[in-house]
């Protein structure tokens, strides 16, 4: 590929017909930047574009949101996943007002510094807000630059990411990288789609995927290895009006959100009716005066297949092991303040509680 030729056409392709619209499509304020990628962060655009809009009427600055509690913030990022990137979130909000007066800084090492932010982000807010010549690469970027250049070095590889990155930043333009970053990533998404229009494609003569007729194919991808199963069972003890809640603390997937009691076990578990209540009288000594059980959809992560089971008893009175533990007994009006997984959220609903 011809270096000064693909740059002609991408931006000639920018500038006269990509309409392309995002509601941060343009931003120079690094914070609006910094939330847009980390919020894109294994999100589709089209979901995560309503999540955008909420977190910026809700925190329209980077103070408001270092000042906001943790329990709300987790409440408005509910449904998103990867929760880790929330905490990182406001771990970084803090840790710039508090040290840096609210300020990002403009090179793309000493943003890589900051929690949560990798080299994607990094590259974004210093192409974006500070015109440094950094290229962005998300998986529109890899689909076009294997495609044009017929790269088959798997693109989820770290020789991969080394040859793409490396091809990115010798073709970026030092006089305006915003909007050759902008532009590719556009291309990507609404040009050279998966499934790509290469009838009205700009590239055509260049790109050698077209050519050889490998378009289907390219851009390779490793395949991932197994993914880990756990079996979850969720206990909803009621009590009246009142339901069980616990925080998971530990440093574990959906750390810092809610749940109710919960056993895990490597294998599928049998529950029926009577097996729920050796469970409960033997683990409790109590007898619950209506049971129901609903086997949960199972919920994909990077590395892990969830699935398991809701088990819903009504008790008569609170248990006094309960009592001993780090739990709380609420209302369904004040659970819906509080963040919950997936997982769980699928079945958060009046009618279930």
């Amino acid at each position: 590929m011809h270096k000064k030729r693909f740059t002609e056409l991408l931006m000639k392709w920018h500038y006269a017909d990509n309409a392309r619209q995002m509601p941060w499509k343009g931003e120079k304020n690094p914070y609006k930047v910094w939330l847009s990628e980390v919020i894109l962060q294994q999100t589709r655009v089209n979901y995560g574009c309503g999540y955008y809009e909420k977190f910026i009427a809700a925190y329209p600055a980077i103070f408001s949101l270092a000042i906001a509690k943790d329990e709300d913030v987790m409440k408005l990022w509910e449904g998103l996943g990867y929760y880790s990137r929330c905490r990182n979130l406001l771990y970084t909000a803090r840790y710039l007002v508090q040290h840096h007066d609210g300020t990002f800084p403009s090179e793309y090492n000493s943003l890589l510094k900051l929690k949560g932010i990798g080299t994607y982000t990094a590259a974004a807010i210093a192409s974006f807000c500070f015109n440094r010549p950094h290229a962005v690469l998300d998986g529109n970027v890899y689909r076009v630059l294997s495609r044009i250049n017929g790269i088959t070095e798997p693109i989820n590889t770290i020789e991969g990411k080394k040859i793409f990155t490396s091809l990115a930043n010798r073709l970026i333009r030092n006089t305006d990288p915003a909007a050759f970053n902008q532009s590719i990533m556009d291309f990507g998404a609404t040009i050279c789609k998966p499934v790509p229009d290469c009838n009205i494609c700009i590239m055509q003569k260049i790109c050698n995927a077209y050519k050889t007729g490998r378009v289907n194919i390219l851009p390779v991808k490793e395949k991932s290895g197994k993914k880990k199963l756990r079996w979850f069972t969720y206990f909803i003890f009621k009590v009246d009006d009142k339901t069980l809640v616990f925080k998971r603390t530990e440093k574990d997937i959906w750390q810092s959100l809610h749940q109710f009691y919960l056993i895990e076990s490597a294998k599928k578990p049998a529950w029926n009716i009577n097996s729920v209540n050796i469970f409960l009288k033997k683990k409790f000594n109590i007898k619950a005066l209506d049971i129901k059980i609903i086997q949960a959809k199972p919920q994909q992560l990077t590395h892990q297949l969830i699935k398991g089971y809701f088990i819903q008893a009504e008790l008569s009175l609170v248990p006094q092991k309960f009592s001993d533990m780090d739990c709380q007994w609420l209302t369904f009006i004040q659970m819906q303040k509080l963040a919950f997984p997936k997982f769980i959220h699928q079945f958060f609903s009046k009618d279930f509680f």
